[in-house]
């Protein structure tokens, strides 16, 4: 079965935790799976290349996910072979008050890819439908609005040639707790701590549900939603490894024509 199969979401999305355990695609052998995810790496190097050579398509990932889920971890295990000129990562924090005085897809429009380009959200405009939700900044018709302008902007971008990836990473409440304990008992960890971290996790409950209504509200075939079971960190790197890559070789990417004017040519 293919990855892209194996984990996109469902109708009725519930996120449970016993899901984040889950290792489908794992051979059972952790130096194994690691070196699977590093020839995964480098089959995407080849074809993005091929991609920003031939300056057509443009790929946006999106990576969604509780505080310690992973998505720094999956930008450095999946994407660390990329030339980095035909990459670009963007990070979505609180708003600055510039961004707060605009519409709340101003910001994110910004970073969408161009022509051969992907480009990584870590965090996205799903915050907006998160956070601001759990929180009761935004009551439930102003979440439903957003909702619709969420599919009405993916489906815009997907309509002038952007393929889509949504990535939920999941992981469960326990390693959760355990990967923040792991911050606070390593001081070289503390610079990634973040005490609002802990403010986050008392809605743990809330947000799992949150989670499934904006993948059930917004996932769509240009703009799919994949659960990815993410407790094991190379597992998780190896799912979205399988999807990008299969999505990759789905576009049927090739270098662009020769040039026939350097036929022949000789350099003295």
């Amino acid at each position: 079965m293919k990855a892209c199969t194996q984990f996109r979401a469902g109708k009725q999305t519930k996120i449970k935790d016993a899901d984040a355990e889950q290792k489908p695609l794992s051979s059972g052998d952790k130096t194994k799976d690691r070196d699977q995810v590093a020839a995964l790496a480098a089959e995407i190097a080849v074809l993005q290349e091929m991609l920003y050579a031939a300056q057509e398509h443009k790929v946006l990932v999106v990576l969604q996910g509780t505080d310690t889920s992973g998505k720094d971890g999956t930008v450095k295990g999946v994407f660390n072979l990329i030339n980095p000129q035909g990459i670009q990562i963007a990070n979505f924090k609180a708003p600055s008050t510039i961004e707060r005085a605009h519409d709340y897809l101003w910001r994110v429009h910004q970073q969408v890819p161009q022509q051969g380009e992907i480009v990584v959200f870590n965090r996205s405009h799903y915050e907006d439908v998160l956070i601001t939700r759990v929180h009761d900044w935004i009551d439930e018709d102003e979440c439903e609005r957003r909702y619709a302008q969420i599919r009405d902007f993916e489906r815009m971008l997907a309509e002038t040639g952007t393929t889509i990836i949504k990535c939920l990473l999941h992981i469960s409440k326990d390693e959760q707790r355990n990967r923040l304990q792991e911050r606070i008992d390593d001081p070289a960890k503390h610079w990634k701590f973040d005490m609002q971290d802990l403010e986050e996790r008392k809605s743990w409950d809330k947000y799992q549900v949150l989670f499934g209504k904006a993948i059930d509200a917004t996932d769509a075939d240009h703009a799919p939603w994949y659960v990815i079971p993410a407790n094991s960190k190379t597992h998780r790197n190896l799912a979205i490894a399988s999807i990008l890559l299969e999505t990759l070789t789905d576009l049927k990417l090739k270098p662009p024509p020769a040039k026939p004017e350097l036929k022949g040519l000789k350099i003295e």
